[in-house]
C-alpha cells in the first residue's frame, strides 16, 4: 500500500479537484482541464504507431475468420490437402472452422483474472505470442489433434487481443480522434477478413495449401510483438496502479509522463506533468483507489456499464450478424451475379463492401457521434431485415428485393454494431474496472457468436428462412429502443468525462 505522505498527497489533489468543483457547482473544471490538455497537445503523426501494432491483434482475427473458409475446402480435398487424414466428419470440420471462437472464449475468461495485473501492453504481448505458437502449430499440424490444438491455442490470442487492443487504444489515444481509431480497428478486422479470403483463393488450388494459409499470421503476430515491445504501456493504467497503491507513486507518475511523451510525440513538450496530475487527480475524485472485487462488477457505475457494454455486443451478434451472410452466395446467384458461381469472390465482392462501409464509419464516428450512427444504422438494419424475411416468404421472384436487402444490412451493420460496439465498451468501464468489465463483454460477445451460429442451422430447418429474418428484425427493433434509452453520447469526452457525466 501508499504510505502516508503518499496518500496524503493524493488526498490533497484530489481536494483540490473537489474544491475546484465545488466553486462553479460541479467538477467541470477539472475534467474541462484534462479534457483541454488532451484536445490541444497530440500529433497525428505519434498517434499511428500506438494504434497500429494493437490494431494487429484485429488483423490477424478477421484473417482467421477469412482464411478458414477456404482452408477447411483445402483440408477435405483428396488431392490438394497433402495428408492422409483428409476424410473428416462434419463434427471435425466444426471443430476447425469454430476452434478459434471456443478459445477466444478461453482467452476472455483468462483475461478477467490476469489483464489488471499485466496491463494491457503486456496482455498484447502474450496476444501476439498466442497467435505465432497457434499459426505456427496449426500450419504445422501432423494430424487432427494437434490441428484443433493450434486453432484454440490462436483462438485464446484473438480473446486477448481483443480484450486488451480496445483498451490501450482508448486509454492512449487523443479524445478528439479516439473514435476514429477504435473505430479503425474494425475496418482492420474487416481489412484481415478480405486478405483471408483473398489469400485463401489465391492458395486453395495448392497441395497442403491450407498450412500456408495459417502459417500466413505467423510474421504478423511477429510485428505485433516486436511493436508491442517498442510501445510504453498505458499511462492510465500506471497510475491507476500509483493511485491502488500497488508501487512507488512517484516512480510510476515519472513512468507515466515518460510514456505520454512517447504516445504524443514533440506536441506535448512540457504539458505531460500538468496533463498527468490531471488525469491522476480525477481517478482519485472518482474514487478508482479501491482495488474491484468480483462484487463491485455488479453494483454502482460498473453495473451501468456492463448493461451499457453488455447490451450493445449482445445485440452485435443476435441481430443476425453472421448468419444473413451465410444466404450471401444464393442470394447472389438468384439475381443472376456471374460471380455468385464462386462462392469465394462472392465472399470477397462482399468484404469490399464491408470495408467500404466500416471506412465511412471511420470517418464520421467522431463528427456525427455514437448515438446516430448506432439509430440510424440499426433503423437500416431493420428495414434490411424484414425486406430478407419477406423475400424468402412472399416475394420469391423478386431477387433484386433480397439484393437490396443483404447490401442495406452490410452496409448499415458496418456503420453501427460493427464498430460502434467494440468502441463503446472501450470507453464506457470505469478505469478499475475496465480489464474486468470488458473481458465480460468479450465474453458475451463471443459467446453470442457462438451461440447464434449453432442455432442458426435448426432454426432455420424448423421455422423456415423468411420467419428467422423476420425473429431478426423483431430483435433489431428491441435494440433500437435499447439504443434510445440506455446509450449515452460519448463524443468528444474524456475516459474521465464519460465516467462522471455518463454512468
Amino acid at each position: 500500500m501508499a504510505s502516508d505522505p503518499e496518500l496524503s498527497a493524493l488526498s490533497s489533489l484530489a481536494e483540490g479537484g473537489k474544491q475546484s468543483g465545488e466553486i462553479s457547482g460541479a467538477r467541470e473544471p477539472l475534467l474541462n482541464g484534462v479534457h483541454d490538455s488532451e484536445s490541444r497537445n497530440y500529433s497525428i503523426s505519434a498517434a499511428i504507431l500506438p494504434f497500429l501494432f494493437p490494431a494487429f491483434g484485429g488483423l490477424l482475427y478477421g484473417y482467421d475468420i477469412g482464411a478458414t473458409s477456404c482452408a477447411t475446402i483445402s483440408i477435405e480435398s483428396s488431392t490438394l490437402s497433402g495428408i492422409t487424414w483428409y476424410n473428416l466428419s462434419s463434427v471435425e470440420i466444426g471443430l476447425v472452422t469454430s476452434g478459434s471462437l471456443y478459445g477466444a472464449l478461453i482467452g476472455s475468461v483468462l483475461a478477467f483474472n490476469i489483464a489488471d495485473f499485466l496491463g494491457r501492453r503486456r496482455e498484447l504481448l502474450v496476444a501476439a505470442l498466442m497467435y505465432l505458437v497457434g499459426a505456427l502449430v496449426t500450419a504445422l499440424a501432423p494430424n487432427f489433434p494437434v490441428l484443433v490444438v493450434g486453432r484454440l491455442v490462436f483462438g485464446i490470442g484473438i480473446g486477448l487481443a481483443m480484450h486488451a487492443a480496445p483498451m490501450y487504444i482508448a486509454e492512449t489515444a487523443p479524445t478528439p480522434i479516439r473514435g476514429q481509431l477504435i473505430s479503425l480497428k474494425e475496418f482492420f478486422i474487416v481489412l484481415g477478413i478480405l486478405a483471408g479470403y483473398g489469400i485463401g483463393s489465391l492458395l486453395v488450388d495448392t497441395v497442403a495449401g491450407w498450412r500456408y494459409m495459417y502459417g500466413v499470421g505467423s510474421p504478423v503476430a511477429i510485428i505485433m510483438g516486436i511493436g508491442m515491445w517498442w510501445l510504453p504501456a498505458s499511462p492510465r493504467w500506471l497510475l491507476l496502479r500509483a493511485i491502488q497503491g500497488k508501487g512507488d507513486i512517484q516512480n510510476l507518475k515519472d513512468t507515466a509522463i515518460s510514456c505520454l511523451c512517447q504516445l504524443r510525440g514533440q506536441a506535448i513538450h512540457d504539458s505531460a506533468p500538468q496533463q498527468v496530475d490531471e488525469i491522476l487527480g480525477e481517478l482519485s475524485y472518482l474514487g478508482e483507489e479501491k482495488e474491484a472485487s468480483l462484487r463491485d462488477m455488479f453494483q454502482g457505475k460498473c453495473k451501468k456499464a456492463l448493461l451499457i457494454g453488455g447490451g450493445l455486443v449482445l445485440f452485435q451478434q443476435i441481430t443476425g450478424q453472421p448468419s444473413v451472410l451465410y444466404y450471401a452466395a444464393s442470394i447472389l446467384q438468384s439475381a443472376g451475379f456471374s460471380l455468385a458461381s464462386d462462392a469465394t469472390r462472392v465472399s470477397i465482392l462482399l468484404g469490399v463492401f464491408k470495408l467500404i462501409m466500416t471506412g465511412v464509419a471511420v470517418v464520421v464516428v467522431d463528427r456525427l457521434g455514437r448515438r446516430p450512427l448506432l439509430l440510424g444504422g440499426v433503423s437500416g438494419m431493420v428495414i434490411s431485415l424484414f425486406l430478407l424475411g419477406s423475400y424468402y416468404i412472399f416475394l420469391d421472384n423478386a431477387a433484386v428485393v433480397a439484393v437490396v436487402g443483404l447490401l442495406l444490412y452490410v452496409g448499415c451493420y458496418q456503420i453501427s454494431f460493427g464498430p460502434i460496439g467494440w468502441l463503446m465498451i472501450s470507453e464506457i468501464f470505469p478505469l478499475r474496472l475496465r480489464g474486468r468489465g470488458l473481458s465480460i463483454a468479450v465474453l458475451v460477445n463471443f459467446g453470442a457468436n457462438a451461440l447464434v451460429t449453432f442455432a442458426f442451422s435448426p432454426l432455420k430447418a424448423l421455422l423456415g428462412a423468411g420467419i428467422l429474418f423476420y425473429i431478426f428484425c423483431a430483435i433489431a427493433v428491441a435494440s433500437l429502443v435499447f439504443i434510445f434509452f440506455v446509450i449515452p453520447e460519448t463524443k468528444g469526452l474524456t475516459l474521465e468525462e464519460i465516467e462522471a457525466k455518463c454512468l
